[in-house]
């Protein structure tokens, strides 16, 4: 498409370039033609004279002295000398050129190209091939020429010399040029470009468009696909969370209706048990499915209360230190806040951090370490959550708040969630007016930063 743009755009410069060089030439023929009517206007005065005055106009060898004789009074000497002077150009037709009036040139060429609709500043003048050089520049005559370096005018004699445009003077009637026109214009190829300036801009800017929605389009290909995968995945994911519990609730169920088990009620209250545990599990899973959707559509409500976020540390910590313990993992904390209270809401939060503990002991397979410190920081309080997990690329830390983005492991589903839960933590961070940030290096773990302001001046 650019190609064939510029061939176009290429094809109106050089159209341009011909409509404007013909107008130039024409300019030139009729301000020749009205320097050549200039010279000629003694045509005029031979034939409104009389017999006797017309054989002034005869070309004689006799000597002057003898032409004029003692009958002749002035006033007719006078006239003679007059014709002499005008119709001298064709007996030596280099006269004609010094009779060219600077002004009238001048005139001449700016009404002729005017008239061509030519509006552009130019460099004009007269080049006598007697002396090889030029005998008016720019409307000036040129006193004291130096035949033998050409220096008149300088810059402007070496532009009209290179010239295309120059048209001879006083060679009609099959006699040789006396001498020249030339006029040089310096701002043609701006004024080309500039003639094909509209189309040029709206080439750019189709151009642009075309490319703007080719890229637009294949970005939202390439993200319609990521989409697509996580989705994807999330639903393999989610059959899978939703098969164990189902598979373990068929399996007690069969278990009480065993006539062995139906005479021991304690194994009976023990099935029921194992029922109610993985109900509970299947009903948490679906609610985080619910929440991250209310989240979506911004449906939901922020309980705000005052709260201290060291107590919350604390608490979530401890919900998750038996899970740690069993793992053979230690978890410590560092509350070094001394300025904890915020205003938040308490549930939110503590997901939140219950969502980075777990996130931090599912990617921490072989070497279950995990710090939680707490700090005073400007108009907040930061909860820095670490772990020595398996840590993420570069890759992943681009997308990891991403819905249903999940950090591979190598097996889909040796790590169960969704990949609902950073999601979540940045939608609730965010809706507190805070902050979360990552840092993480491969093999060698994960650090999340999370900032909570005392007094949140929004609450989404």
């Amino acid at each position: 498409i650019s190609i064939i743009q510029f061939y176009w755009l290429k094809k109106g410069i050089d159209l341009n370039a011909m409509n404007f060089n013909d107008k130039v030439t024409l300019a030139l023929n009729r301000v020749k033609q009205n320097l050549e009517d200039d010279a000629n206007e003694f045509e005029n005065f031979r034939k409104s004279q009389n017999k006797s005055e017309n054989s002034l106009f005869k070309v004689d060898s006799d000597p002057l002295d003898k032409i004029l004789t003692p009958s002749l009074d002035d006033y007719r000497l006078k006239q003679y000398q007059a014709q002499v002077a005008n119709t001298a150009w064709l007996i030596k037709p280099e006269i004609a050129l010094n009779t060219i009036s600077a002004p009238d040139l001048s005139r001449y060429l700016r009404i002729e190209l005017q008239n061509q609709g030519v509006d552009l500043n130019y460099d004009f003048g007269v080049y006598s091939n007697e002396i090889q050089d030029y005998t008016i520049t720019n409307g000036n005559y040129n006193v004291n020429i130096d035949v033998s370096n050409n220096m008149s005018d300088g810059g402007v004699a070496q532009n009209l010399t290179t010239s295309m445009y120059q048209i001879n003077l006083f060679d009609s009637e099959g006699r040789e040029a006396v001498g020249s026109l030339r006029i040089f214009f310096p701002r043609k190829t701006s004024f080309l470009i500039s003639s094909v300036l509209p189309a040029l801009i709206s080439s750019i800017l189709l151009t642009g468009l075309i490319l703007f929605c080719f890229v637009y389009t294949i970005n939202v290909i390439l993200t319609q696909k990521k989409v697509s995968l996580m989705k994807t995945d999330f639903i393999n994911n989610m059959t899978h969370e939703f098969k164990t519990p189902i598979a373990t609730i068929s399996l007690a169920a069969d278990s009480i209706n065993n006539p062995m088990v139906k005479s021991k009620p304690i194994m009976i209250e023990r099935y029921a048990d194992i029922i109610k545990q993985e109900n509970r599990r299947m009903l948490n899973q679906v609610e985080k499915v619910l929440q991250i959707a209310r989240l979506d559509k911004k449906d939901f409500e922020l309980k705000i209360v005052d709260l201290n976020l060291n107590d919350i540390v604390q608490i979530a910590i401890e919900n998750s230190r038996l899970r740690i313990s069993k793992g053979g993992g230690t978890i410590t904390a560092y509350l070094k806040a001394t300025q904890a209270n915020i205003r938040g809401d308490e549930n939110h939060i503590s997901n939140v951090l219950h969502n980075l503990l777990d996130n931090a002991i599912k990617y921490s397979p072989d070497q279950l370490e995990i710090t939680v410190e707490t700090r005073d920081v400007k108009k907040g309080v930061q909860i820095i959550v670490s772990d020595r997990g398996i840590g993420m690329t570069k890759d992943d830390l681009k997308r990891i708040f991403e819905k249903f983005y999940r950090v591979s492991t190598g097996n889909l589903h040796d790590v169960k969630g969704f990949g609902l839960g950073l999601s979540y933590v940045k939608v609730i961070t965010d809706a507190h007016n805070g902050q979360v940030s990552v840092e993480s290096e491969l093999g060698k773990g994960s650090s999340f930063t999370l900032f909570f302001p005392h007094d949140p001046k929004k609450v989404k």
